[in-house]
């Protein structure tokens, strides 16, 4: 158990460093905004309770908009993200059992289970969060082709990471 908390802690650590560090001074075309410090709530234990689970998208959320000076917009994208990441579980992973501390990665729910499941909560907060920070449905195309290409290159970043960090393991 303690094992599970120190991962959790650095993984918190250097997805929120890096994104504050280098993602957040990156230009691409001025267009295209990765935010993989989302990684951290995406593979928090599946039973992990649900206050603590909005509490740690609170405070992830909150530490991106403190560093970022963004007003609160990345907690409410995140919560609202966390908020709905149960229910993601449920209907894409219904049949696949989940123990005390397994998270929802590659590991246990596939390459491809993985894809649809980050893809689509990447999509839920990119979404909030572009259409919070224009804060006006009248540029509504021009927000949903950033929020269109955000989430691409944020989903692959993150399967890129997530393929690299995940120990493989040998058949014997």
């Amino acid at each position: 158990m303690r094992h599970l908390y120190v991962r959790n802690i650095v993984r918190y650590l250097s997805l929120v460093l890096f994104q504050v560090l280098i993602l957040n001074h990156m230009n691409l075309s001025g267009y295209i905004n990765p935010y993989i410090y989302i990684l951290f709530i995406l593979l928090l234990p599946v039973r992990i309770n649900k206050s603590m689970l909005l509490l740690f998208a609170f405070l992830t959320g909150l530490t991106i908009d403190y560093l970022g000076n963004t007003l609160g917009l990345h907690a409410a994208a995140t919560v609202f993200m966390a908020f709905l990441r149960p229910s993601v579980i449920k209907v894409f992973f219904n049949n696949v059992e989940f123990l005390s501390g397994d998270e929802p990665g590659i590991a246990k729910i596939k390459t491809g289970g993985f894809l649809k499941y980050s893809l689509v909560l990447v999509f839920v907060h990119h979404s909030v969060l572009f259409f919070l920070e224009i804060f006006d449905f009248h540029d509504f195309l021009n927000t949903l082709s950033r929020t269109v290409l955000s989430t691409l290159v944020t989903t692959a970043m993150i399967m890129i990471i997530v393929l690299v960090f995940t120990p493989v393991k040998r058949k014997k």
